[in-house]
């Protein structure tokens, strides 16, 4: 987590936002009841052009996978959100629909947009309408409320999803405010200033907005034709044709935006640094493996990296095979890859369909006085074979080798440097490393 005294404008890490994978929403969550539907509608159908690329910029991939997957994840893991309804431009439903099939998004179906923002939107509500009509069984019928989200806000947090939920059922409608940064002015047609706002009496309009299904798909039955053209607030639309105050709540900073190519570069950094937080090393329960991790979590913390040690991954140590995305797999002499090929074996048994590749480091650690050369010379090329298998399974094998010293400084040294090497691996997930064994 960034801490409290940074830039309350800018991007933060998100909380729960790798809390799951794609997929996976059988979890229910902690402390949340919701008696009622909750669907979601993720307008997509922009082009993107202030990016400056040619790709949409909901379509653009950062660690293997389109923003617009990030979003829809983290909708899909909030148990009590039934359907995600996608709404993009007519030319990319196959793309789309290609993306809900490659990365396994279970809740989620695509529809084409219409020439704006409102029409498109309007598009969404209308299907979800048709979707629960298609539906048997006691899960039909319109939603109660509807979420109204960007495709290119990928850090909405389901706290504050469950807020905006709650309110849109008590008030017919709920939006995301956040403080204004820069102080907005009008100018007059010569383009001088005419005046300015108050900024403190000021808020800028925010993703999510909630609304009962009834007021949103009145709001736009009954409005105009400009308001379809031109308008892009549709808490504007609640107000205006069914009377209903939206309740304003304000969101935290993750709730920015997509807009620039710049923030594209600012959430793949979010999204490294946050994968590369946390390591769970498996010791294989020997006292040599123990006496590393020991040294090995003081110097993995001093790098900001929490490290949990477990001798296994079977019972309750389990529970990190669908958890954790970085593991270190520790072996005492021998060539013992059968444990890191059992760690991998593990990962793919588990099912996960992970948002983002998986990382396993085989750290081998040697108590011989010396390394044998023979060994030495085998062990690279079975290593690499294994790491391509596990590559095709979006798992990323790494190898790194120690020599245990007797001198203490020298060991404490040559830890520290392990300990770097892990936190440089989980964090840039190189394919260019991928079967190399590295000496420390």
């Amino acid at each position: 987590m960034q801490s409290e005294n940074c830039d309350p404008h800018r991007p933060t890490h998100p909380r729960a936002f790798l809390s799951c994978d794609a997929g996976n929403s059988e979890q229910e969550s902690p402390g949340r009841s919701v008696d009622f539907t909750v669907s979601v509608v993720l307008p997509a159908a922009g082009t993107g052009e202030r990016t400056g690329l040619q790709t949409p910029k909901q379509f653009c991939t950062f660690h293997g996978r389109p923003l617009i997957s990030y979003t829809i994840q983290a909708f899909e893991r909030v148990s009590w959100i039934r359907a995600v309804v996608v709404v993009v431009a007519k030319e990319n439903v196959d793309l789309m629909t290609d993306i809900i099939q490659r990365f396994q998004h279970r809740k989620v179906r695509v529809v084409p947009g219409g020439s704006t923002r409102h029409r498109s939107i309007y598009n969404g509500v209308l299907a979800l309408d048709e979707r629960d009509k298609e539906e048997e069984g006691s899960r039909a019928g319109r939603p109660k409320v509807v979420i109204i989200h960007d495709a290119v806000r990928p850090f909405v947090e389901e706290d504050f999803v469950y807020k905006i939920a709650m309110a849109a059922k008590e008030q017919g409608a709920a939006g995301a405010i956040r403080p204004l940064v820069s102080t907005v002015i009008a100018s007059t047609s010569e383009g001088y200033l005419d005046h300015s706002l108050e900024r403190a009496k000021y808020r800028a309009s925010e993703m999510p907005q909630g609304f009962t299904y009834d007021v949103i798909h009145q709001a736009y039955q009954r409005c105009s034709e400009s308001d379809f053209e031109f308008g892009t607030e549709c808490l504007h639309l609640a107000l205006q044709y069914c009377g209903t105050n939206a309740k304003l709540i304000e969101g935290p900073p993750t709730l920015w935006k997509v807009t620039y190519k710049w923030d594209l570069a600012a959430a793949e950094s979010i999204v490294r640094e946050t994968l590369s937080r946390s390591a769970c090393l498996i010791t294989g329960g020997s006292a040599a493996a123990l006496t590393l991790a020991d040294a090995f979590r003081k110097a993995a913390g001093a790098l900001e990296m929490e490290l949990d040690v477990v001798p296994d991954l079977t019972g309750d140590n389990a529970c990190y095979l669908l958890k954790e995305w970085n593991f270190i797999q520790v072996s005492i002499d021998g060539p013992l890859l059968s444990e890191v090929e059992a760690t991998s074996a593990a990962l793919e048994a588990a099912n996960r369909a992970p948002l983002h590749p998986l990382v396993v480091i085989w750290v081998h650690l040697s108590t011989l006085d010396e390394l044998s050369v023979s060994r030495g010379t085998a062990e690279p090329a079975a290593i690499m074979e294994l790491a391509s298998a596990a590559q095709r399974r979006n798992i990323l094998l790494y190898g790194i080798r120690l020599q245990q010293s007797k001198d203490s400084e020298r060991w404490e040294r040559s830890v520290a440097r392990v300990a770097e090497i892990t936190s440089a691996l989980v964090r840039e997930r190189s394919p260019a490393l991928v079967g190399q064994l590295l000496l420390a």
